[in-house]
């Protein structure tokens, strides 16, 4: 129950307490916003001196924002102002940080209907104080100078200007400058010989150098976000894809090979074999062939004629028995049976089907034997170890049938039988 509740009193607390912002843009617009975060850039340049003398710079995270070139005279603040809180007497003694709250002293003061730049030096309180005291002096910008690194320990580079509190009352921009240019900078003020209400002045032009490019900068980042995650999906998926290609053409046998296997024409009764590829021609059948279809033997008087003569000579040669394969009556890809005229393949390890289907089952799916997954590309010896391995394990039965007369010889009589060949040698 404990354990319950504390988390329920954290909410309830953490509902009571206000949202603070911690880091305000004020009344920038998103583009600006995005133009800080790529660090955008901007530049200040005195006009009245040949050559041009110029600045890099980075514009404020708040305020307004640079959008066209801003010309005016430039004054530090410094010049006419002294805090509120001292002496007017010793106002030359106060550093230019512009801190609020200051007032005015001396005679001379910048024209109201004139535009004047503010320029003022970083330390001693936050950057959107500097800007609002200037905004409330008449000034239409600001410029920042960098710290002395020798008594800040801070690098002289150009830093982002942030404010940690709400900036909304800020009108006018901001821009920020190297310690080593503000020094510079104030050097060719307190050289010049131009004054604006007799103050020592020069003419300042603030301009954007990435304008152009903070309109870009959002839309790219916002596609590469957007299609980045694709874009390595898609790469991924690429690479799988050519993985794959790569794994199924390694299991796939070449076409040459596949064309050379030998192929036969299952006639019904017997065989057409052809040794080649299935460019040759059907190679002639001995002249010991039988026609099944008939039934008749050719070479029947001389076989009875044979066996009424009394051996006097070597026994016969014995008898050539038909590969075990040519038993095989139906495909095993299509489950169909071999009909008259169909073309079959006879792979190495002496499986058939029909043509054209292990054709494309071997080109296009796998090297191996649909039936023993016997390896095509190999050499026949290799191919056919395993399945005479087998085969060598198998005990034949013996046959006991008798043979049978050439008047009642069907398509399924067998060609000699083993009583035959007993008979020959007696």
């Amino acid at each position: 129950m404990r354990r319950l509740l504390c988390p329920i009193l954290v909410l309830s607390l953490v509902s009571s307490v206000h949202p603070r912002h911690i880091f305000s843009f004020g009344s920038r617009s998103e583009k600006s916003w995005w133009g800080w975060a790529w660090g955008a850039e901007s530049t200040v340049s005195v006009v009245d001196r040949s050559p041009v003398i110029s600045f890099s710079s980075r514009p404020a995270a708040f305020g307004a924002e640079i959008t066209g070139p801003i010309l005016g005279y430039v004054i530090p603040v410094n010049a006419f102002t002294i805090p509120c809180s001292t002496d007017h007497s010793a106002s030359d003694l106060h550093p230019n940080t512009g801190c609020p709250r200051l007032c005015l002293s001396g005679p001379y003061e910048p024209d109201p209907s004139e535009t004047w730049i503010a320029l003022v030096q970083r330390g001693k309180c936050e950057f959107v104080n500097k800007v609002r005291e200037a905004q409330r002096l008449g000034a239409r910008a600001v410029v920042v100078g960098g710290e002395n690194p020798n008594i800040s320990g801070l690098p002289d580079t150009l830093v982002n200007m942030y404010s940690p509190e709400d900036a909304s009352d800020v009108k006018i921009a901001a821009t920020y400058i190297k310690h080593s240019d503000y020094v510079q900078l104030s050097s060719l003020i307190a050289a010049s010989n131009t004054s604006h209400s007799g103050l020592r002045t020069l003419s300042l032009l603030i301009t954007a150098d990435y304008s152009t490019w903070e309109w870009y900068s959002p839309i790219v980042t916002f596609i590469v976000i957007l299609l980045l995650p694709s874009a390595l999906t898609f790469m991924t998926l690429l690479i799988h894809r050519i993985r794959a290609a790569r794994a199924a053409q390694r299991d796939r046998a070449p076409e040459d090979i596949v064309r050379n296997l030998p192929w036969q024409v299952w006639t019904g009764a017997g065989w057409e074999k052809h040794e080649g590829g299935e460019g040759l021609h059907p190679a002639q059948p001995p002249k010991s062939t039988i026609d099944l279809e008939r039934g008749v033997v050719e070479s029947a008087e001389q076989h009875e004629t044979s066996t009424e003569r009394p051996s006097t000579s070597r026994p016969p040669k014995p008898e050539v028995t038909h590969p075990w394969f040519e038993n095989q009556q139906e495909c095993a890809i299509c489950l169909s049976e071999f009909a008259k005229g169909d073309k079959v393949r006879v792979l190495p390890c002496h499986h058939i089907f029909h043509l054209d289907e292990v054709d494309e089952w071997l080109i296009q799916r796998k090297k191996l034997c649909p039936v023993c997954k016997a390896d095509v590309t190999q050499p026949p010896h290799l191919a056919t170890r395993t399945v005479l391995t087998e085969e060598s394990r198998t005990p034949i039965a013996p046959s006991h049938s008798r043979p049978t007369s050439p008047e009642t010889a069907t398509e399924r009589t067998p060609l000699l039988t083993t009583d035959t060949n007993t008979n020959d040698t007696h």
